[in-house]
């Protein structure tokens, strides 16, 4: 049976490939492992290794092509195959996958296609979006088994999302008959989660007629049929162990066929090459780059580096995900641009240790500065302003957003009303915030709606930086630590304490006049703390 090779995924940011030379031609037997062609991706040229065997009957991108992931490369299979059904239905099939979301097929549309209805009082339960801007989750616990009751308000699992890890509560009564994601996986946003039923009720049709999610498997890889993926790290791993010859002292050699075969024409012993592939796998240009001399021979001195290369991949989490998109976004498509100011910070300080004298009072500087941030906003609507691609909103209320450092990145919960509350208030609030934050406990509420952002570094020895703006906000205010230095007072050099802030702003809502003078009023609350209470 003929199989269809598609244009492989051959590093991490590849998105389209160049076929550079094609090494078997139409008609020529592929045997496992043979090198099929050399492809250019954004980083290198590799080499393509077969994984089936037969007779190279179709080639879908000639020399010098470019084509997208997943693009039909090849067609392998028995000589004389009639293969005229795969090359006419490649376009079809690729318009068809074009249009379908990346989320996975809900369970009714499986049922209704697949001719499978669901057994009486079985409930399937897929993946929530529990926020605005989820697209996927990932389970991080389990807190309900296979077989277990569930009741209506139970808590089934906890879900990490874009922004938070969240309890997820079931809806129906039953019992747990099926997991489709299980703890530490990600599936999309309505992707099978569960089935719950009467208990002894058999599902197996269910999930087996396609409802169940692979991990982090778009629904146009499940759709797919005459068209397998090629995956390529899995094909790394499988050349590995398939292309293996035995070194000197023993040891496993891995090399790609055409490696062994320039070696073994040029005579070079593969024992004494050192392979740049995966997993120290022997490719063409390590035999064509190959010296003798320095790799050592009798009387000839090595100078070679014994130094080993080291690494950890990281699984990204959807928060890292979510906050690559969203100042991604915010990054290339706001016009930013940076106001700095230097403020003297010695009245702040003497009111604050004033301040905290109160019974059961303790503020910070950085809750002094939303305070001071959030009346001088009021000021300024321009800069409490958002941006959409249809208008621009003047806020008349001010949502200060707080952005907090958690182990997986940044979230920004929001004190609402900032300018309306006390020092006290904010100071509680802001705690409990990033607490909740810390333990990601945080709801999507408390996330969303904010008109304004400040980043304070001050606290790790930052005394300056820039931030991205968090959209649709129109800026976002950089803060740094409170530095003691040499200062000029009344003509005379004398020592002082001073803080820097950093305004980034949106050129389309913030004209760079409107944003100094909002930072010169910004300037008078905090070097006269005592207006904030006015």
């Amino acid at each position: 049976m003929a199989e269809v090779i598609n244009m492989p995924r051959l590093s991490d940011t590849m998105e389209e490939g160049t076929v550079a030379t094609w090494l078997k031609n139409v008609g020529d037997a592929v045997s496992e492992g043979d090198i099929l062609a050399e492809i250019e991706t954004d980083k290198a040229t590799m080499e393509f290794e077969s994984f089936n065997e037969g007779v190279l009957l179709y080639i879908g991108i000639q020399e010098g092509g470019t084509a997208k992931v997943d693009s039909l490369l090849a067609i392998i299979g028995e000589e004389g195959e009639d293969i005229s059904g795969l090359i006419s239905g490649d376009t079809s099939s690729t318009k068809e996958e074009a249009s379908v979301p990346t989320e996975t097929v809900s369970t009714e549309e499986v049922a209704s296609t697949s001719g499978t209805s669901l057994p009486e009082g079985v409930i399937v339960v897929t993946m929530p979006r529990l926020s605005d801007t989820m697209e996927e989750g990932t389970v991080a616990t389990w807190l309900k088994g296979i077989g277990d009751q569930v009741e209506e308000g139970d808590i089934l699992a906890e879900i990490e999302t874009d922004k938070a890890t969240m309890e997820f509560e079931s809806f129906q009564s039953g019992t747990l008959l099926h997991i489709g994601i299980q703890e530490g996986e990600t599936a999309k946003v309505d992707a099978l989660l569960a089935i719950i039923g009467p208990a002894g009720t058999d599902v197996s049709n269910v999930v087996a007629n396609g409802v169940a999610p692979k991990k982090e498997t778009p629904v146009k890889e499940e759709k797919k049929v005459e068209a397998p993926k090629v995956t390529p790290v899995v094909e790394e791993k499988k050349v590995a162990t398939s292309t293996t010859n035995t070194s000197s002292n023993g040891g496993r050699i891995f090399a790609s066929p055409l490696a062994k075969k320039i070696a073994q024409e040029k005579g070079i012993n593969l024992s004494q090459v050192k392979g740049s592939g995966e997993n120290g796998r022997i490719v063409k240009s390590d035999i064509e780059n190959f010296n003798p001399a320095v790799a050592g021979g009798a009387g000839v001195p090595q100078f070679v580096a014994t130094g080993e290369e080291s690494f950890e991949d990281i699984d990204n989490s959807q928060m890292r995900k979510a906050i690559a998109r969203s100042l991604g976004k915010s990054k290339f498509t706001a016009p930013h641009y940076y106001l700095n100011v230097e403020l003297n910070m010695e009245n702040m300080m003497n009111f604050r240790g004033q301040f905290n004298q109160l019974p059961d009072t303790k503020v910070s500087y950085n809750d002094m500065i939303i305070k001071a941030t959030s009346i001088a906003l009021k000021h300024h609507p321009q800069v409490n302003s958002q941006w959409f691609d249809d208008k621009m909103r003047l806020n008349h209320h001010v949502h200060i957003g707080v952005a907090v450092a958690v182990p997986d990145g940044l979230v920004v919960p929001v004190v609402n009303f900032a300018n309306e509350k006390s020092l006290q208030q904010i100071n509680a609030e802001v705690k409990q915030l990033a607490g909740k934050a810390r333990d990601k406990k945080l709801t999507p509420g408390e996330m969303s709606g904010s008109t304004f952002t400040i980043s304070n570094l001050g606290m790790f020895g930052i005394t300056d930086f820039t931030s991205i703006i968090n959209q649709p906000n129109s800026a976002i205010l950089s803060v740094g630590a409170i530095v003691e230095k040499p200062v000029v007072k009344n003509g005379q050099l004398a020592v002082g304490h001073t803080m820097k802030l950093t305004l980034a702003c949106d050129h389309r809502t913030v004209d760079g006049a409107t944003g100094a003078q909002f930072l010169q009023t910004l300037k008078t609350y905090i070097e006269n703390p005592v207006l904030m209470l006015a």
